[in-house]
């Protein structure tokens, strides 16, 4: 056993792959980023805006400044996990973010929201989900589309629970104690848990990719390919699904972080409260969770750009629903067809870029997609913010971005993989197909 590998040992002996633990934490993290997500922080918003006196428009302009600042700082959070190692980075991180959370729980002033914004979209909506989304593809190949299905558990989950124990704790406590309770979590159990667990990959602790021997010979062609054929991000990124895909994740960023951010008062334009609001965030939440593992088979079966062609259609369909919708029945049939596509979008997109640029230079390829997100994220409040300010209501700015959805399916339809051909002298990527 080499040094580095005694150096990473696991820390139990188990009957199983230890890649199912490593998936476990995964599907902490993307729990825990909950906090720093628009479905977590929209139950404050209202709160603030009353507290404090605040407009719509001030508090859209920040949260979408800070989403972009955020944005573009990921692709140096990137290169440093790269460099550094996931165990240290789901040690820090973690520690970090609860940390934003007091800060978020001392608010008083208006440049204080901001920076807490900006931390909490840096440190929860990016890089707490940047990481398990660039780990658990060094440990699966073969079972990926499962294993990244099973992981977004974690998001289905923190999406079904945080706005109603928001929204609970908000109304029986204060917003303060909310956001320490986060904070304790994030420092005293999610902290000490990646670093007892988190190895960065099965090689250097003996084992294979889905716990395949390690004998080459005996490696299946699928294994033996991936290992083989990954992207750097500079070759990546002269690909033309590449930027396709970019878009891809634009759109529903923007979009979901619109609605979501603004939720509470959509629907109290129609004469709901905040309880019903936090209750259609947990219905699609609650869809969502069997659909991520009819997703995770789809994935391993189908394009995943072929699934985004299709999906991106019920987002549109969604958002007629919640345009058009005056009645619970109405607004329970958007949750259900949003939870749907969230479903379908959050697992191809996490298969898609392994799948298409290899897993050696993830974390830096993922961390400029993630940046596109969080752009898209800070694209979304704003809008919807200024619309209700200037129109007293949400119609024109929904129909609006009812454009996006289909740009987004035309682009899926080209956002074929590439391919590499292989040189005597090693792999040298060359245009896409189609």
């Amino acid at each position: 056993m080499t040094n580095k590998t005694q150096k990473n040992k696991l820390p139990f002996n188990l009957p199983f792959y230890y890649g199912w633990v490593i998936l476990i934490v995964g599907g902490m993290l993307v729990f825990f980023s909950g906090p720093g997500q628009t479905y977590s922080i929209s139950i404050f918003i209202d709160r603030y805006i009353e507290n404090y006196g605040w407009s719509r428009s001030l508090i859209s302009g920040f949260y979408s400044v800070a989403t972009l600042t955020a944005g573009f700082m990921l692709p140096f959070i990137g290169r440093l996990i790269d460099k550094i190692g996931y165990r240290k980075m789901v040690t820090l991180i973690p520690i970090l973010l609860g940390i934003i959370c007091l800060w978020m729980s001392m608010v008083r002033y208006a440049w204080m929201i901001f920076i807490g914004f900006m931390f909490l979209r840096l440190l929860g909506q990016g890089t707490m989900t940047l990481m398990p989304a660039a780990l658990i593809p060094q440990w699966f190949i073969k079972k990926r589309g499962l294993a990244l299905s099973l992981m977004g558990l974690g998001g289905v989950m923190a999406s079904t629970l945080m706005p109603p124990v928001n929204n609970w704790l908000v109304i029986n406590t204060s917003i303060s104690i909310t956001w320490q309770m986060w904070s304790l979590l994030l420092i005293g159990f999610m902290a000490p848990i990646g670093w007892l667990l988190v190895r960065d990959t099965p090689e250097i602790v003996g084992l294979m990719p889905d716990g395949e021997s390690a004998d080459a010979k005996s490696m299946t062609a699928d294994i033996s390919e991936s290992l083989e054929r990954s992207w750097s991000a500079r070759e990546a990124i002269k690909t033309r699904a590449f930027w396709l895909i970019l878009f891809m994740m634009v759109v529903p960023s923007m979009v979901n972080t619109g609605l979501a951010f603004h939720m509470v008062s959509i629907i109290g334009e129609k004469g709901f409260d905040s309880t019903l609001s936090a209750n259609i965030l947990g219905i699609m939440a609650f869809v969502q969770l069997p659909l991520t593992f009819v997703a995770g088979y789809a994935l391993d079966r189908i394009k995943p750009n072929h699934i985004k062609i299709a999906n991106f259609w019920i987002l549109l369909s969604a958002m007629i629903v919640i345009l058009v919708s005056k009645s619970t029945r109405g607004l329970i049939i958007y949750a259900v067809l949003h939870g749907i596509f969230s479903a379908f979008d959050s697992v191809s997109t996490a298969v898609i870029w392994p799948k298409y640029f290899g897993r050696k230079n993830l974390a830096g390829i993922k961390s400029m997609a993630m940046t596109a997100t969080v752009i898209g994220s800070a694209l979304g409040p704003l809008p919807f913010g200024v619309a209700y300010d200037l129109f007293k209501e949400y119609t024109q700015v929904i129909e609006l971005m009812m454009i996006f959805p289909i740009l987004a399916s035309v682009c899926a339809i080209f956002a074929v993989q590439p391919f590499m051909d292989i040189k005597e002298k090693g792999l040298k990527p060359i245009c896409t197909k189609g």
